[in-house]
């Protein structure tokens, strides 16, 4: 069975470009690993294995992001005044009355920091598919909690 995964069209845009970043930076890498490795005994050469690493890494980073993007299911947003990906949703905490706004992403975009949330985490989980005035329960590790849905931004 294959696993595709849920993103926004902006993540895999940002997917995109990161890929797009780190073959650019590939010739670089290339061309550091060559002048270590002219710098003589290999066993004793730092730079040259300093060199070999990221090389390694980045093109390590490359296979996975272009899998992420091979597995891709692109969401198109629906006008239906339901949460779903890609859409912005503001919330109020029941507990405390304090309203925050998330938008809605797939697992590779998150970056709750950045007011991003995404759609298979507790609180993406009891959000999906819900509308404006609907209070869900968040089955979280650290406990149980009610909010309330104030918009769904289309």
């Amino acid at each position: 069975m294959v696993y595709f995964q849920k993103m926004t069209p902006e993540g895999y845009k940002q997917i995109e470009d990161e890929i797009a970043a780190l073959k650019a930076d590939r010739p670089r890498r290339v061309q550091n690993l060559k002048e270590a490795r002219a710098l003589g005994d290999l066993s004793e050469n730092t730079e040259y294995s300093t060199a070999k690493r990221e090389l390694r890494h980045l093109d390590s980073r490359v296979r996975y992001l272009n899998k992420q993007l091979k597995y891709a299911e692109v969401i198109q947003t629906k006008k239906d005044g339901k949460v779903n990906l890609g859409k912005t949703v503001t919330i109020r905490y029941e507990e405390d009355g304090e309203e925050e706004s998330y938008k809605i992403v797939g697992r590779m975009e998150e970056a709750v920091l950045d007011g991003k949330l995404p759609f298979d985490c507790p609180m993406g989980r009891a959000l999906m598919h819900h509308k404006a005035g609907d209070t869900v329960t968040v089955e979280a590790p650290i406990g149980n909690y009610k909010i309330t849905i104030i918009d769904v931004d289309e």
